[in-house]
């Protein structure tokens, strides 16, 4: 089993930044691809910004340009700036990991971790 950790959510001003970070633990072979995502109220749940174990990165349209995804060997972090009250939301972060005898891939997904912004 692995488990991923999120942490750094909160309340802050419109303006303001936030970083998140995704600490990954557990029957680890490899991890692929991480990455966060999102979820408002009432909405579906929308990808933030996803990095491959080479360093790619894609964010979503809607923060690019404020947000930058980074990562260090099983940790991801999302370091978020100009923060805007749309951007509140929960936000979860997302593993795609190898494991197992022969090798398998599974998505994880982390409890998830609050972020609120205010007008």
């Amino acid at each position: 089993q692995v488990q991923l950790v999120e942490s750094g959510g909160g309340l802050v001003q419109a303006g303001g930044s936030l970083r998140l970070s995704c600490a990954a633990s557990g029957r680890i072979f490899s991890i692929n691809a991480m990455g966060w995502y999102r979820q408002a109220p009432g909405k579906q749940r929308e990808l933030v910004a996803t990095i491959t174990p080479g360093g790619s990165r894609n964010h979503g349209d809607s923060v690019k340009g404020r947000f930058t995804i980074s990562r260090l060997e099983n940790t991801v972090y999302l370091q978020m700036s100009s923060l805007k009250p749309e951007d509140t939301g929960v936000y979860y972060c997302n593993a795609n990991v190898m494991e197992g005898s022969p090798r398998y891939s599974v998505n994880y997904w982390g409890k998830g971790t609050l972020v609120t912004v205010s007008s």
